[in-house]
């Protein structure tokens, strides 16, 4: 028994001695810097980190000190905007404007040019304003305050508030005909919106009448080419009294044996073929044999023709289609 309880002393005692050789063995094989891991929850999870390298910025790419963003203005932008536009406006009998000097209320004046071109201000008097823009006028009130020994440094702002001297007149086949100011400066397209745009009774040309030196001159300028075709340079800008005209459509006649014979508009280029495809073609007794075209000539005659198919039609023509007599 007794060399049975040595044994078994024996056994444990090599087991302890491995286990501690094994832990002895592990913790030096641990490295030198490495740090106990905590315990969950005991920290918060760390950042991920930042790149080790890093690319320098160009000079033209260095960061540059930010600006104070400006607030948004609180007045109307409607009013602003037209202010800016008015600038380029030339002043002439019947505009109504109003001049406004700086820290001044008491100098802010709203006058009617005369039909001598000359407003009214406080201390100055008559100013002579006709033909000159508001920048100009707004230059000259303030010089005649600096001589006058009225301002050292004023700041003058000129508004139109109601334009009446420059108008154009827009006639004939628009939506809205009538007399539009020019407010600003402005193409054709521009007051033909203005109008309310060509009716559908409008042909695509559009004549405008100016007068230049006392004599007029016209000009015609073709819608389907303006915009189609890309030519916006023959979109020109119009001025104080010129007439703009919208024609009729042209049209054309057809009657006989068609399926919907009346008054159609005449396109650019329709051929006879294309006028009878219009009316909704013959009808089953019709025939394109012996078609006839009345036109009238130079002398304003009436001719009759035999149409062919591939024939252009003319404005005011009338083409009849006949019976078959088979």
């Amino acid at each position: 028994m007794a060399a049975t309880s040595s044994k078994l002393r024996l056994g444990v005692g090599t087991i302890c001695l491995t286990v501690l050789t094994w832990v002895a063995s592990a913790s030096a094989q641990q490295p030198p810097n490495a740090t106990t891991q905590p315990k969950p929850g005991s920290t918060k999870p760390a950042a991920p980190a930042a790149p080790t390298s890093v690319t320098p910025a160009r000079p033209s790419e260095q960061p540059r000190p930010t600006e104070p963003v400006k607030a948004a203005p609180t007045s109307e932008p409607i009013a602003a905007a037209r202010a800016t536009e008015s600038r380029d406006y030339v002043l002439g009998a019947g505009d109504v404007i109003r001049i406004n000097v700086f820290d001044r209320p008491e100098m802010t004046t709203e006058a009617r040019v005369s039909e001598t071109g000359k407003i009214r201000f406080p201390l100055i008097g008559d100013i002579e304003v006709g033909g000159q823009s508001t920048g100009e006028v707004e230059k000259r009130v303030a010089d005649l305050l600096i001589s006058g020994n009225y301002l050292r440094k004023p700041q003058v702002s000129v508004i139109v508030v109601t334009y009446r001297s420059q108008q154009i007149s827009v006639l004939g086949q628009v939506n809205r005909p009538g007399r539009y100011p020019l407010e600003q400066p402005s193409k054709l397209s521009d007051m033909l919106a203005m109008a309310g745009g060509i009716a559908p009774s409008g042909a695509d040309t559009v004549k405008l009448v100016r007068y230049v030196e006392g004599r007029p001159q016209l000009m015609e300028f073709d819608q389907t080419q303006m915009f189609e075709a890309g030519q916006l340079d023959k979109d020109i800008s119009v001025r104080g009294g010129d007439v703009i005209y919208v024609p009729r459509v042209p049209v054309f006649y057809i009657y006989g044996e068609v399926q919907r014979p009346g008054q159609f508009r005449l396109e650019a280029n329709m051929t006879v073929m294309q006028a009878l495809s219009v009316a909704g073609g013959i009808t089953l007794r019709g025939t394109v044999k012996n078609m006839r075209l009345n036109r009238r000539d130079a002398k304003g005659n009436m001719v009759t023709l035999p149409p062919d198919m591939n024939d252009l039609v003319q404005p005011n023509d009338v083409i009849y289609v006949r019976e078959s007599l088979f």
